[in-house]
């Protein structure tokens, strides 16, 4: 634990000094030089969810299947992928995490329907990170991909997929972070403790409501 605690804390000082000396204006969210590197799904190619895609829980009904993904144009240097999927309208304060995969061979380039549904199914070496699902049975394991089920009544949710190029080949590592640790967890230690070696992210929008 305290191991855990002084990495940790050298991560947030890490991260302050990349924020304190970031004062450009180009995109400060992603490092996106790569205007190449594009993520898109063959699944969700008309913008929102077919019922083979959305949970089955929490009272909606569909397939729970994750959608297929596929990306092209990694930046060089890139030595591992990490996605995350993330709904930012869930009436929580702080939106839903839906599904989380890391540390995804560089030399893959897509992630077949179905892969979020069971590790066994990931690239060798990746593993899925826990979402807002987490110990609730929704996706079978913590870990797996969880589709929308947005309230009913609500305008459509927009659900944000992206996918981040790393300069370094282990992000649990990279960050002094655990295993289990949320997705916000390693969305900090990506997007701001990681400072260079957040090489580009690519990412798309797909709507769902009910």
């Amino acid at each position: 634990m305290k191991k855990f605690l002084t990495g940790f804390i050298s991560l947030l000082l890490l991260a302050g000094a990349a924020w304190a000396h970031d004062d450009r204006d180009d995109d400060r969210d992603g490092r996106d030089k790569h205007k190449g590197f594009t993520l898109f799904s063959p699944d969700l190619a008309s913008g929102t969810f077919d019922d083979k895609f959305i949970l089955n829980g929490f009272g909606c009904t569909g397939g729970n299947v994750s959608p297929e993904l596929r990306w092209r144009n990694v930046p060089p240097g890139t030595m591992s992928l990490a996605l995350q999927v993330y709904d930012p309208d869930a009436p929580t304060g702080s939106g839903f995490w839906h599904w989380a995969v890391y540390n995804i061979p560089p030399t893959v380039t897509h992630l077949a329907q179905g892969a979020g549904n069971n590790p066994a199914t990931l690239p060798p070496g990746a593993f899925g990170g826990n979402t807002d699902f987490m110990d609730t049975g929704a996706t079978g394991v913590n870990g797996n991909y969880g589709g929308p089920c947005p309230p009913v009544g609500d305008k459509p949710h927009h659900y944000h997929f992206t996918l981040f190029a790393l300069g370094v080949p282990d992000v649990q590592a990279a960050g002094g972070i655990p295993h289990t640790g949320t997705a916000a967890l390693y969305g900090f230690v990506i997007n701001k403790g990681l400072g260079a070696a957040l090489l580009g992210k690519a990412s798309f929008i797909a709507t769902f409501g009910r």
